[in-house]
This record gives structure tokens, sequence and C-alpha cells, in this order.
């Protein structure tokens, strides 16, 4: 038994463990997340456990009288509710899945499945327990596609028929609860499949109206796909990407697989905020279409409306800020590094512009972009791909080096505002962004030709500057 199970084993007269606990010891798996119920209020034993495993404990909701006890490293937690009904039987049957619904006391070995849960795991199905197993909380709709993704489990028909009626009623679950969800279905290995069975269990249609309307845009003659399944597609190419970092970073894979394994926001890595990106690029297409006198099929500033619509979307999904900036800048700048493929091979004043751009995304949008030009497959596909990998494998190591250190003006403002005899001032800003645009471009070094460089900027007068 794990440690911290031993410990309350020993404060508590009747305990079971419950939940995915169970489901995953059943299914041979390690786990550090344990839910526990207890037939005795939880506060005085949560407590008692934080002191005997020296750890953390917090009551986590005061209407249900759920706690949680956090080892001080993380290394694993335990959350405690009390018995739901008369027995623990009862308890289990107010659960969504017979799979979730098997329960093992903590002082015993034994297995307590009144509704043949260890059957349905080892036929790899998800049967809901009851025909009212979504009544009581909608989110267990969207739970049922996320727990589908990531165990690779079939939906039983009748329980797919069940959560598909209950379905509507996820619009009045608090948003916190759907994005916690909502998260757990993008970051999975399986993740375009998830969004595909949120779209059986009819969940996109509420909790991602705008991706269910991408169903069906059709694009220009350069795209093979609709705008949904080119999403789904660049999501997939994303996922590639980050889980191969040497496809595009060569030599530099592993600097490149540090940085998207970075903590951003919201329990999630860029990697994983870049998926959300990959999700988002284009939820403006369907308001931005458009066809011309000749044909053509255009979705003008859909990077730029998408960006306000991306905000929009994560705003009421009640993301952080942080995330919505981020995955916003994403949406924002992904159609740029294409736009430069024309002008190849880039001169340093032009990679400088875009670095600057994109900053503090330039290496995440750069992968996106990648991964949006390989979801790209119709005419001329092959050579467009071939030149936009070929821009973005050096433009990833720039933007890498950009991260890591920053390019700064070669002298600094107080400095060159005497050496120029100028206030300092907007002036002293503009020639500083010229210097340190001339001195990453390679055009001077040092303070000595920085200042040079600027009272020549300053001699030709206005507009010599930016």
């Amino acid at each position: 038994m794990p440690e911290p199970l031993a410990t309350l084993s020993g404060l508590v007269q009747r305990a079971w463990l419950v939940g995915g606990a169970v489901r995953d010891r059943a299914l041979g798996r390690e786990t550090a997340d344990f839910d526990v119920v207890l037939d005795e209020p939880p506060a005085g034993v949560a407590r008692a456990l934080g002191r005997a495993a020296d750890a953390f404990s917090f009551e986590l909701s005061r209407e249900f009288g759920h706690w949680r006890v956090v080892a001080r490293d993380r290394a694993w937690q335990v959350d405690l509710t009390p018995l739901d009904g008369g027995s623990i039987e009862e308890d289990l049957a107010r659960r969504d899945l017979t799979i979730n619904a098997i329960a093992r006391p903590l002082a015993e070995d034994a297995w307590i499945d009144p509704f043949g849960g260890l059957a349905d795991l080892r036929a790899r199905r998800l049967r809901a327990v009851s025909e009212r197993s979504f009544r009581g909380d909608p989110l267990r709709v969207l739970r049922l596609a996320r727990i589908a993704c990531e165990l690779g489990f079939e939906i039983d028909a009748g329980t797919l028929s069940l959560a598909r009626s209950s379905a509507a009623a996820l619009g009045s679950v608090a948003a916190e609860r759907v994005f916690a969800e909502l998260r757990r279905v993008i970051c999975a290995p399986s993740a375009v499949q998830g969004l595909r069975l949120m779209e059986r269990v009819g969940a996109t249609a509420v909790v991602l109206p705008e991706l269910e309307a991408l169903r069906g845009v059709q694009q220009s003659r350069f795209h093979h796909l609709d705008v949904l399944e080119h999403t789904l597609l660049t999501l997939q190419e994303t996922i590639s990407l980050v889980d191969s970092p040497a496809r595009l970073a060569g030599s530099r894979a592993a600097a490149l697989a540090a940085v998207l394994a970075q903590p951003l926001a919201d329990e999630l890595t860029r990697g994983q905020a870049l998926r959300l990106g990959a999700l988002m690029h284009d939820i403006a297409k369907p308001q931005t279409r458009a066809v011309t006198p000749e044909g053509r099929i255009t979705f003008m500033s859909h990077d730029r409306e998408g960006a306000d619509l991306c905000a929009s979307i994560l705003g009421r999904l009640r993301a952080s800020e942080r995330l919505i900036a981020h995955v916003g800048a994403l949406t924002r700048h992904h159609l740029r590094l294409g736009f430069l493929v024309r002008d190849m091979p880039l001169d340093r004043r032009a990679v400088y512009a875009y670095l600057r751009a994109t900053a503090p995304v330039g290496v995440d949008v750069t992968v996106l972009s990648v991964a949006d030009r390989l979801a790209t497959r119709g005419d001329n596909a092959e050579v467009a791909i071939a030149r936009h990998l070929e821009l973005a494998e050096g433009m990833v190591v720039e933007a890498l080096d950009w991260l890591a250190d920053p390019p700064r003006p070669p002298v600094r403002g107080d400095e060159l505002a005497r050496a120029l005899s100028v206030t300092p001032g907007p002036l002293i800003g503009r020639l500083l962004a010229d210097l340190e645009e001339a001195s990453f471009a390679g055009e001077i070094a040092g303070p000595e030709e920085a200042i040079e460089h600027a009272r020549t900027l300053l001699a030709a007068g206005p507009g010599a500057s930016r």
C-alpha cells in the first residue's frame, strides 16, 4: 500500500479507495493521486494525515465537505470526501461510469464492484452506472470524452445516447470546471481523437461552438481540407513536432524541447499551450471568409480577428490573462513566417523584424507555422512545404537564441544622451531601437560605433530613425 494510504489507514475506522486510483490499480498503472471516501467527517482526518505525513491539508469544498492533503514535494495527494449515502454501495451507485464505481477498503485486500466495472475495464468499455449518471452533473458528459481519449476505451452505445441527451446542460456548468476537463482533452496523447469524441457526445457545440463552426468551411485551392479538418491536422502536426523536436531544430532539439517544457499558465506548459494555439489559429475563418469576383476564396485579417476571438473564448472559459495573451499572440502571428518565404534568403534586419514582432512567442509560433504548413497540402504543396521548412529551421534557432539572450543596444540611453547632447526622451528611445536592430544585423559593434551611427541618424533628420 502506498505510504500516505498506509498512514491514513491507521487514522480511520472505515475508508475506501475509489475513482481513478482504483481504476489505475486494476489496469496495472502507478498513480500518486488518491480519492478516499470516509464514513466520518473528513476535516479532522485530513488535518491528522497532514500532521502525520508532514504534508499540507486544506478544504476543497465547504459545501460538499471535501478536503485535500498534499505532500510538501508534491509527490502525492489524497482527496478525502464523506460517504454519499448510507453505504459504500450507495455511494458508488451515484457515480458516472462503472469503471469509476469500484472501491477497495483500505483495511483489506478486496474489490467492491457492484456494477461490473472490472469486467468493463477488461473489455476497455465505458458504460454508465445508471440512466441518472449524467443528469446530476452535466460535466460528466465532457469527462466521458476525456476518459475515453485518455484510456483509449470505447463508449457503450447506450452511454453515448445518455451523454448526448444531457450535453445541452453543459452550458450551466462553471466555466472553470469545463476548462479543467477541456485542458486534459487537449493535452492527451490522442487529443485529436478526444476532440472528435467531444463532438460525438454533443459537448463541442456547447463548450466550443466556434470550433464546431469551422466544419464545412471550404478553403482555397492551396488547401485540401475544410477549416475544421485542417485545424485538427494542424493540431496533430503540432503534437508530432513537440514530441520530435529534432524534426525542426536538428542539433538544437534539446533546447527547443526545454523551452516547450517550461511551465506557462493554468497548469499548462508552453508545448501544451501550443496545442491550444493550433486549435485557435484559424478560429476566425468563418467570419472572414469572402470570395473575390474571380472566384478566389480569401480570409483577410483572420489572424487579427482570430486573436480577438481567441481572447473571447478563453476569457469565457476563465483562463488566466497570461494564457490568453500567449495563445492570442500565437493566433495573431501564425501567418507571419509564411509571408517571408517569398523574400528568402532573409537579411538580418528581416530576421530581427520577425523576432521583435513575435516576441516573446517567437519560438512557439515558428513551430506552429510549420505545423500549419504541413497541414496545408493543396496546389504546389511539396515545394511550398520544403521552402517553409528551410526558412523555419533557421528561424527557430534564431528564436531560441533570442529567447535565451534578447538583443540590446550596445550603449545605454543615458550614455547616448550625454554623447549626443540630447535630452532623454522619445528621440533617445527611437535611436536605441535603431541601434539594437543595427547591432543585431552586424552593422555596428560596441558603444563607439553605436554613438557614431546615432549621430549619422540625427544628421539625416526626421524619419531617419524609427
